[in-house]
């Protein structure tokens, strides 16, 4: 069959149903596969007449995120506005490709690609090469290269990055834009990412998915891989690079004459190529680009290879990784109806603009904008190909041919559509392997050097004199174990407070009252508020220390200043607005996990400062690890109860499956330490455990 292709229109939501994506309820941005949402992060159910959790702050955590990213935009705005010679964006240019290096390397060996092509599909004016090569050793990519008919000499070259389609390669946009690039004189290669197309990670006996494509793939592999100092987005743009690579060694292609380009997902990767590889020759991202401030301000999650590390820390954004090319020609396609925001793209484009204009090289910078919805619709696809056109002078094509759409089996380059079948190693192997190389490296952490491990890899600050607070009205029918509850905001941070409760057997308005020597205190799991009803370690815990002050504590992100954002109800789920602040802090180089726990080490100053000279600690479940590395580093603690605490990060980094959020997982913590280490620490703190958690999230 042959036909015109343009993109379906219609909703975002509509287009994700057609790749076989839902969209994780109304999350703006979002691509989970609905079965994978919701086996993952199961709703909250409650009785008829349970009460519903305190939730007074839902929009602190987005207004402080907000604040710190607009900081870090405004230093970039402050440097780009010093920029005044071509040598100023020379150096502007080293700089940002030195930073780009910083986020994504170091990069591993270049190892044999071990190419070989398992068939080819004849068409009249191009052949298909079912291409296999390997990005690592072991570890298969299959791609699709496109070889015009008829041609004579060497030939442009192009690698093509797809987006989140769960066929990979095979969806039509992304076949489309490869075999109109190959009928216009391209050799053109296109490839599958993990967790699409032919290329599932974890699969079952049928080598069909076992923990979602696409996304569900991207953060299950790529969320862990921070534990031992990996980034996925670095494991995708290896893939790139080897791409690259493999074009580079055909006889056909002139080097001197290489492009990359891809769409929504696909643009990232563009974006992320131009940025750490300099052998391009053109770029042409589509419907990616636009700020961080953007996103993070219109609550749009991104994928975790979507969110560098230490980004925004480093002063990068979007358009400086298009920058990194400078004054090589580019061109940002967007759409008017995109979801990402066009208003971004445009800042983007006036960043790249006076830059290549001190560099002397206007004319090599472009915005396209299309009329549709987010997607490489054909009015983006032609503006592609004339933008290349203009720079290899290899077609003089204003529109695109004729395509003919193939069937996905069609394009296969293994037997059944699976590499899974060929028994390659996974991306997961590979996590585990080092794993395991890291601990035989560093053996056990104890005294001065793993607090200084802690305090490192959580980038925790001094902190200075004790914290002011607010006293809130109390609250009746709460139903807590005793007959008041004053309730505090300890400041901790600007913009931030942890929610405190203090039950009282009288009712306490102006300050918490002194005379009481021993404190303790409890970290939530997810809501102090409901867990002081429910949560069986808090009646312990008041049956055996009576005499004790009792508070009970919501650090920022949970409980009372849990978002309401992202969309309705999305705080569970894998792609929802935990995970959403949770890489926002990755890319500020100050980790979620690390903010919390200085959350209660402020909120332990305080309780001195009200007179209380020793702190009970004790924690639950995802509150249990900042009460960890709290008990670590506050000198008042002196005991430590931990309920379904992480047994290992170890455990998580090796096993197939795991439940922990991205909240939860310190970057390069296995580097320098592991959670084991810290409990025999607290061993001088009378650490006691109950029912600890392993991977699953569940008791071991």
């Amino acid at each position: 069959m042959t036909t015109k292709y343009s993109l379906p229109g219609g909703s975002r939501r509509d287009w994700f149903r057609k790749l076989g994506l839902a969209t994780a309820g109304a999350a703006v941005g979002s691509a989970l596969p609905a079965h994978a949402a919701a086996a993952a992060a199961p709703r909250e159910k409650k009785a008829p007449d349970a009460l519903a959790p305190l939730n007074r702050f839902p929009r602190m955590v987005q207004e402080y995120f907000v604040a710190r990213v607009r900081e870090a935009e405004a230093l970039g705005e402050q440097r780009r506005a010093a920029l005044r010679s071509r040598r100023d964006a020379l150096a502007y240019v080293h700089t940002v490709r030195e930073n780009i290096q910083k986020c994504f390397g170091p990069w591993p060996d270049k190892t044999p690609l071990n190419a070989r092509v398992t068939g080819r599909v004849e068409r009249d004016a191009y052949m298909i090469e079912k291409v296999i090569f390997e990005s690592r050793p072991g570890l298969p990519v299959t791609a699709n290269l496109y070889l015009p008919r008829g041609r004579k000499g060497k030939l442009p070259g192009v690698v093509g990055t797809c987006g989140h389609s769960v066929n990979g390669k095979a969806a039509e946009a992304y076949q489309g834009f490869a075999q109109g690039l190959a009928r216009m004189g391209y050799v053109t290669l296109i490839y599958d990412p993990f967790g699409q197309g032919e290329r599932l990670q974890y699969t079952d006996e049928q080598f069909k998915a076992r923990h979602g494509t696409s996304v569900a793939e991207h953060l299950h592999a790529g969320n862990r891989q921070f534990l031992v100092g990996e980034f996925f987005g670095a494991w995708r743009a290896w893939d790139g690079i080897r791409a690259l690579d493999y074009l580079l060694t055909r006889p056909e292609v002139d080097p001197a004459q290489i492009g990359v380009t891809g769409n929504s997902g696909g643009g990232t990767l563009s974006t992320w190529l131009a940025g750490v590889d300099q052998r391009w020759c053109m770029a042409a991202p589509s419907c990616f680009v636009t700020t961080f401030r953007r996103n993070l301000e219109n609550e749009l999650p991104a994928d975790t290879e979507q969110c560098p590390p230490r980004a925004l820390a480093l002063g990068l954004d979007h358009a400086d990784f298009l920058a990194a090319l400078a004054p090589k020609p580019v061109i940002i396609l967007t759409q008017e109806k995109d979801f990402f925001d066009t208003r971004g793209t445009e800042e983007a484009f006036g960043r790249l603009q006076r830059l290549y204009e001190l560099l002397g090289a206007k004319e090599n910078i472009a915005l396209f904008r299309g009329p549709t919805v987010h997607g490489y619709s054909q009015e983006n696809r032609e503006a592609m190909y004339r933008w290349f056109n203009r720079v290899t002078k290899i077609s003089d094509a204003q529109t695109e041919p004729a395509l003919t759409l193939e069937k996905d089996e069609t394009l296969w380059c293994t037997p059944h559509g699976q590499v899974a079948e060929l028994k390659p190693r996974t991306i997961f192997s590979f996590t585990a392997e080092k794993s395991q190389a890291l601990a035989a490296r560093r053996g056990a952490v104890d005294g001065r050097a793993l607090r200084h491990a802690v305090t490192d890899v959580l980038k925790i600050g001094g902190r200075g004199a004790a914290p002011d607070y607010r006293i809130l009205r109390p609250l009746s029918g709460r139903k807590h174990p005793a007959k008041y509850t004053a309730c505090y905001a300890v400041e901790t941070g600007p913009g931030i407070h942890a929610l405190v409760y203090r039950l009282c057997a009288e009712q306490l308005v102006s300050r918490p009252p002194g005379g009481i020597a021993r404190a303790i205190l409890y970290v939530a799991h997810q809501s102090a508020d409901a867990e002081l009803r429910e949560e069986p370690l808090l009646a312990e815990l008041l049956k055996v220390e009576p005499q004790s002050a009792f508070y009970a504590c919501d650090v920022r992100g949970s409980g009372e200043s849990r978002p309401d954002t992202c969309g309705k109800d999305q705080f569970l789920l894998p792609y929802g607005s935990d995970f959403f602040y949770s890489a926002h802090a990755l890319m500020l180089d100050r980790p979620y996990l690390g903010q919390r726990t200085c959350d209660v080490l402020r909120v332990c100053d305080w309780l001195v400062a009200c007179g209380h000279r020793d702190i009970h600690l004790a924690g639950k479940g995802w509150g249990a690890l900042a009460a960890t590395f709290a008990g670590l580093l506050a000198e008042n603690v002196v005991q430590v109860t931990l309920k379904n605490a992480l047994t290992s990060y170890t455990a998580i980094a090796e096993s197939d499956d795991y439940k922990w959020p991205l909240a939860t997982l310190p970057p390069g913590v296995l580097e320098k330490f592991d959670l084991p280490d810290c409990y025999r620490a607290l061993a001088a703190k009378k650490l006691t455990q109950l029912e600890p958690w392993g991977p699953l999230a569940a008791p071991v």
